[in-house]
């Protein structure tokens, strides 16, 4: 053997959890970054890319930073520094591997915008001697605008790598039973914290543009399954699905959650209980939009009690599950 040959390490197995992303800090620079790489995508944004860099540049990244860092102030944990949805995708790393300590298995995170890239997690794993690499994305319910985009990503990193690990993409688990035992575990905890009983339970996800799903995303499809899923398991209460977060004059996917909780103290629904089963981590949307926003619109429009279930974050029965899901490809 040549002595000059560099040392080369083998033999490992690398599992990268991929979350959507956050920005480094609230700063205004920083939220920038963070927005014109996540409105840059073109799964994101399915508009003529030359108007949409003048709409983005010349507009949206002008004027929005500021709303955003605002949201992201009223939900930055000041402690860590750092937004929840990145603590808990740490959280979850962290747990996984005390879960499966496999000496030839080695699990990370990445964030598809902002920091850790994928790019940057898939050279350092395969620097460790990962000659085989699964990624995980923490998305239940496939959309193109979130799973294909991760796929995307980790196929552009490969196509810059001359020694490629194998690669192996863990599904969408929308409909996986442990999944849904832990959305119904989640409900049944946070019912047993309330004085009070909800007349109805509003499971919002994040929405898509409504030509996504007439172009055939099945994203609105998984969203229908895990909500029919989780009420066959849990018939106390009526659980109804509804849409979040929608972005520009275009129609979205709906019901709207906003309007929803707007509506509902006009139909006798006065108190209601709020899951949001897309989001694997608490985050800017579920924490700042629909539990100080969706809280605050809800008690104008007449209702008198509202509460948030907190999404499964690094709770024992959601790491359970992501070795569960793991398993079957480590």
């Amino acid at each position: 053997m040549n002595k000059d040959h560099p040392d080369i390490k083998f033999g490992k197995t690398g599992l990268l959890l991929v979350n959507l992303g956050t920005p480094d800090s609230t700063k205004w620079l920083d939220i920038r970054k963070y927005l014109k790489e996540f409105l840059s995508d073109r799964r994101v944004i399915e508009v003529n890319p030359i108007l949409w860099q003048i709409i983005l540049n010349l507009f949206i990244l002008n004027f929005r930073p500021s709303k955003t860092a605002k949201a992201y102030k009223e939900i930055w944990m000041k402690k860590e520094n750092m937004s929840p949805l990145r603590y808990y995708t740490i959280m979850q790393t962290k747990k996984l591997s005390e879960k499966i300590k496999e000496k030839n298995i080695i699990i990370d995170f990445a964030m598809r915008y902002g920091n850790p890239s994928i790019k940057s997690k898939m050279k350092s794993l395969q620097k460790s001697g990962c000659e085989n690499i699964v990624i995980l994305p923490l998305y239940p319910q496939y959309a193109a605008a979130t799973t294909a985009t991760v796929c995307d990503e980790v196929y552009r990193t490969l196509m810059d790598m001359r020694w490629q690990p194998s690669l192996q993409i863990i599904p969408h688990y929308e409909s996986e039973p442990l999944y849904i035992e832990a959305l119904k575990n989640s409900l049944e905890k946070k019912l047993s914290e309330l004085n009070w009983k909800p007349d109805t339970i509003v499971a919002s996800y994040h929405g898509i543009p409504k030509k996504y799903f007439d172009k055939g995303d099945p994203y609105h499809c998984y969203c229908q399954k895990t909500t029919r899923l989780l009420s066959e398991q849990f018939k106390q209460i009526p659980i109804q699905t509804t849409f979040q977060s929608r972005f520009g004059p275009q129609e979205w996917l709906q019901p709207y959650t906003d309007k929803t909780l707007e509506n509902l103290p006009t139909e006798g629904k006065k108190n209601v209980l709020v899951i949001c089963p897309g989001f694997s981590s608490d985050c800017v949307e579920t924490l700042e939009e629909i539990s100080m926003q969706g809280k605050e619109s809800f008690i104008k429009s007449g209702g008198i009690n509202f509460d948030v279930v907190p999404c499964l974050n690094d709770n024992d029965d959601h790491i359970n599950l992501l070795q569960h899901l793991a398993k079957k490809f480590i």
